[in-house]
């Protein structure tokens, strides 16, 4: 039992760091990515200065996450595209506009619960 506390300890670690190298790496080439977590971290501050419930807070918070992870998944996507296909072709195009997409459905939920928190 001990053993496998150790080796889970040492799973979790390196899940740890390879996530915090993804972060840098995606931090050093997209410039959104660094436009969004400064977004959230004004979202953060203004959630955490006006007088809002811990679940208006949560939700707040909890949207702008998701923010930043559509913008992560869109950069591995265009990662993966650009490696797999550096030509021009449609469906790499398509999947990198997916992609952006995805991070513009994420931003427009973050800003309907702001909103939404702050009209309701």
């Amino acid at each position: 039992m001990i053993a496998w506390i150790g080796a889970e300890v040492r799973r979790i670690g390196r899940t740890a760091l390879w996530s915090w190298e993804g972060w840098c790496a995606a931090w050093g080439s997209e410039k959104s990515l660094r436009q969004w977590t400064l977004a959230n971290a004004l979202s953060i501050a203004a959630a955490l200065a006006l007088d809002l419930s811990g679940a208006e807070r949560a939700l707040v918070i909890g949207f702008g996450l998701l923010v930043l992870l559509a913008e992560l998944l869109n950069t591995a996507i265009e990662e993966v595209v650009d490696f797999i296909s550096p030509g021009i072709d449609p469906r790499a195009k398509k999947a990198k506009d997916c992609g952006s997409a995805a991070v513009a459905v994420a931003a427009i939920a973050a800003g309907a619960v702001w909103l939404s928190v702050l009209v309701g």
